[in-house]
């Protein structure tokens, strides 16, 4: 692919501290119904935990994006155009992005963003070596206003957030997100963005509660996080993955069950968990085009293309800041 152009230095921000860590849990934990905050996963082995529920033969959508990716490269790069600088929101192991940069032609940099600090160098660094342009690493949470570094031209910015992502936010909260990527791109962006379809719910309970376990135990790594970094005392063998769909809501769900009445200490505060009851740790909503259409305009942008993979079980839409 050509010698390193240059790696920027590693930026930090605005990425999640242990101060919010804590206060979000203890938040969470205190809530009827009890409910963390999905982007807490992503720990170092929690980021190593869904690259591999990515590989799983039940969790379709990485491979059905990438489908998607390569079947409409040609038309993708052409959406994007020359000399963009290409920003990925939760790039994660950049695994999708490498088949967009084979596509794209004379980028002015990479920006990849994403919550885990040690995932991220590590990502940065391997594409820093594989590709001839510049790396710009943003360590930050970008479910929060951040702003980017002085070294990502302000001008022909695209912004990149595969793996629909986007549907573990509620459908406001998605659309508040798309405004503030809209102002942290600029006028005149464009946005590519991955986005699940609505499907048989049989095919979404066995994408998000694998034979394997994988799923579970990324589940449950979030329980050991809080062990270790907030003085937690849970027993992971005290609860269960469970997947649940909600039909109404067209939403994926994953949640921790309490397998006994118990309690749990975090930071010196204890909680009680009945027999059953569940702290719900993440939710995916899967959309129609027409639906996720209509939020991107909710959120600032005029959906301008929809790629789909071959089967129609995902899709990529092409938005133009409005």
């Amino acid at each position: 692919m050509g010698v390193l152009h240059k790696l920027e230095s590693f930026v930090e921000a605005g990425a999640a501290g242990d101060g919010e860590f804590r206060d979000a849990v203890l938040r969470g934990l205190a809530r009827r119904p009890k409910a963390l905050e999905p982007k807490f996963f992503y720990d170092e082995r929690g980021s190593q935990l869904f690259d591999a529920i990515t590989e799983l033969e039940e969790y379709y959508p990485t491979r059905a994006e990438t489908a998607a990716l390569r079947a409409h490269a040609a038309a993708i790069a052409a959406f994007v155009g020359e000399g963009a600088s290409l920003v990925e929101f939760g790039s994660g192991s950049s695994v999708k992005t490498r088949l967009l940069l084979d596509s794209l032609r004379n980028l002015q940099c990479y920006v990849p963003i994403d919550i885990s600090g040690a995932h991220l160098q590590r990502a940065a660094a391997r594409l820093a070596a594989d590709y001839a342009l510049p790396v710009v690493p943003v360590h930050a949470d970008y479910s929060s206003a951040f702003t980017l570094p002085a070294a990502v031209p302000a001008a022909g910015r695209v912004g990149f957030f595969p793996g629909s992502t986007i549907g573990n936010f509620d459908p406001p909260a998605a659309a508040a997100f798309l405004r503030r990527a809209r102002d942290l791109l600029g006028p005149g962006a464009r946005f590519i963005v991955g986005v699940d379809l609505q499907k048989d719910e049989a095919r979404l309970i066995a994408a998000y509660g694998d034979a394997a376990g994988v799923t579970a135990a990324f589940n449950l790594n979030l329980l050991q996080r809080i062990n270790r970094e907030l003085e937690g005392t849970f027993d992971l063998a005290a609860f269960r993955h469970e997947a649940r769909y909600d039909s109404a809501l067209g939403r994926i769900e994953m949640h921790l069950v309490s397998r006994a009445d118990q309690a749990a200490a975090v930071a010196g505060r204890s909680f009680g968990f009945a027999a059953g009851e569940s702290i719900h740790t993440e939710s995916s909503y899967k959309y129609t085009l027409e639906a996720f259409a209509e939020l991107a305009r909710q959120g600032g942008w005029r959906s301008e293309a929809q790629w789909l993979d071959p089967e129609g079980l995902f899709s990529l839409h092409g938005l133009i800041a409005a």
